[in-house]
């Protein structure tokens, strides 16, 4: 470059930025004001920089008075061309503000954003933004529906459950008192199963509490899954034994996950409990472990026949116990006992109520439909997964831990 070509850049550099400078201070002052100005300034103010350096340099660049003319005449209609299209683009851009708006407007009168396409990208990633929430807030209140209904049935069936077998307590207290029970020491193994089954409803709600306080504290080591498989298949034989259901079991050698000891075989108690309650005589229960490429997988099937689609979803929430009436279905014949669950024993007929299955133990689960929400919570809280889905001859829960 030569001196005077330096000189012109200069010089037209410093009267551009004297209207850039300008062009700021007004965008500054409309910056509150509709986005439409926004593109109006930005077009204006190059188009006047062109035109101020241009005016600057003339005198340097020795420009005739006809050819300074044609330049400014040339600058004013591209000017008048490129406001023309900045005020079109600003239109667009405020017509695509109002329509995010309007839908904003919605989704907080209704609870339920559906924004279209159009408008700029942003202007589209912050609808496809409000859509996702729209989704997670109306699954959120859907789950917080649902726990709510949970809440209300499980002090409804709790209370039931506990009466009832306050009320066989009674019942068979009275009749020792009054010298009516023909086996004493029956009468007291009754009352101590049934005092040993609202313990374990008590813990099963204490339990339960702390998952949803989030105080459940959680020990991860090194378990190996088959003897965690076996202690549970040990424990649940003479249960199922008394039910004539078929236990098995199979895990993959050396299969191995980071968890809770406790926690894990609280898990597989209550996925067993559950299945051999709810498979008829001569039905089957089997537990799986594999290694999965997420981790270890453990599946417990059953022989109940299947659930309803509908109920698939409710499987996991709390006091749900698989029928519409509150008391199980009892069993044709008590376990260790020689009278129908639906009878009352000999020589008790005050104060007991038909259908209370005074003699049937289930085990080690409470049955007050709260063994598998402890199971969600505690896989949850080893941020694992579980599920359900009907098999071919009943159901099968699958526990997916991470590895």
């Amino acid at each position: 470059m030569s001196p005077s070509d330096v000189e012109i850049v200069v010089i037209g550099a410093a009267w551009s930025a004297s209207v850039g400078v300008i062009g700021l201070a007004v965008g500054w002052g409309v910056r509150h004001r509709s986005l439409r100005w926004v593109p109006l300034v930005v077009a204006v103010v190059a188009v006047a920089s062109v035109v101020a350096g241009m005016v600057g340099t003339a005198r340097a660049m020795f420009l005739s008075e006809h050819d300074f003319a044609v330049v400014l005449q040339v600058s004013f209609v591209a000017g008048v061309v490129s406001t023309t299209f900045a005020m079109v683009l600003g239109a667009g851009l405020v017509r695509s503000s109002k329509r995010l708006r309007e839908d904003a407007r919605r989704f907080g009168e209704e609870g339920h954003f559906a924004g279209g396409p159009g408008g700029p990208a942003e202007f589209g990633e912050l609808s496809a933004e409000l859509s996702r929430t729209s989704a997670r807030l109306n699954e959120a209140r859907r789950q917080e529906t649902r726990l709510e209904e949970s809440r209300r049935e499980l002090v409804s069936w709790v209370s039931h459950d506990l009466r009832t077998p306050l009320a066989g307590l009674r019942a068979m207290t009275e009749a020792l008192e009054d010298g009516l029970a023909e086996d004493p020491g029956r009468y007291h193994r009754q009352m101590r199963g049934e005092v040993d089954r609202m313990v374990r409803m008590v813990d099963d709600l204490f339990e339960l509490s702390r998952i949803h306080a989030g105080v459940l504290r959680l020990t991860p080591e090194s378990v190996a899954v088959g003897d965690v498989v076996s202690d549970a298949l040990a424990g649940a034989e003479p249960v199922a034994r008394a039910g004539g259901v078929r236990l098995s079991g199979r895990v993959e050698d050396g299969l191995v996950v980071r968890a809770d000891v406790a926690g894990l075989s609280r898990v597989v108690t209550n996925l067993v409990s559950n299945a051999i309650r709810h498979t008829p005589r001569a039905g089957a229960v089997q537990i799986e472990g594999r290694a999965v490429p997420e981790g270890v997988e453990l599946s417990v099937s059953d022989g109940c026949g299947g659930i309803e689609g509908d109920d698939l979803d409710r499987v996991f929430d709390v006091a749900w116990t698989g029928e519409r009436a509150r008391t199980p279905r009892p069993p044709e014949t008590v376990p260790g006992s020689t009278w129908s669950a639906t009878e009352a024993p000999p020589g008790l007929s005050s104060g007991f109520r038909p259908g209370y299955s005074a003699g049937f133990n289930s085990g080690f689960s409470s049955g007050a439909g709260l063994g598998l929400a402890i199971v969600r919570g505690i896989v949850e809280a080893h941020q694992g997964r579980v599920s359900v889905d009907n098999g071919e001859f009943g159901c099968r829960f699958r526990v997916l831990l991470p590895g």
